[in-house]
């Protein structure tokens, strides 16, 4: 059962944006911190950007200042706006959502959106 369905990837050049989306199915119980990772061929997992319920944003560094994280509680939305995209953005945007239960945490993840930046 997909949990979790992003959009948005494609080709662009180099300098170009992108905005990805997240639809994070309503069968995932007490969302907390949503965010994006990316995984490029070769290469380690890596957060791209997190928020909170209450907005509270952490980017990685090789992001911030280009990328714009941002959620609609009400919709169970999450999305990632890139601008001013660099080749080595190129990966595969996997969108995760973190539910909290009695404490403890469970991660969900979505299949992952293909971005691929030409130079």
């Amino acid at each position: 059962q997909v949990q979790l369905v992003e959009s948005g990837g494609g080709l662009v050049q180099a300098g170009g944006s992108l905005r990805l989306s997240c639809e994070v199915s309503r069968s995932i119980f007490s969302i907390n911190a949503m965010g994006w990772y990316r995984q490029a061929p070769g290469k380690q997992h890596e957060m791209v950007a997190t928020i909170t319920p209450g907005g509270i944003i952490n980017y990685a560094g090789s992001v911030k200042g280009r990328f714009t994280i941002s959620r609609d509680n009400g919709k169970d939305m999450v999305y990632l706006q890139m601008n001013s995209l660099k080749p080595e953005d190129t990966a595969v945007y996997r969108c995760s959502a973190e539910s909290v239960y009695l404490g403890r945490s469970t991660y969900y993840w979505g299949r992952g959106t293909q971005v691929t930046v030409s130079s």
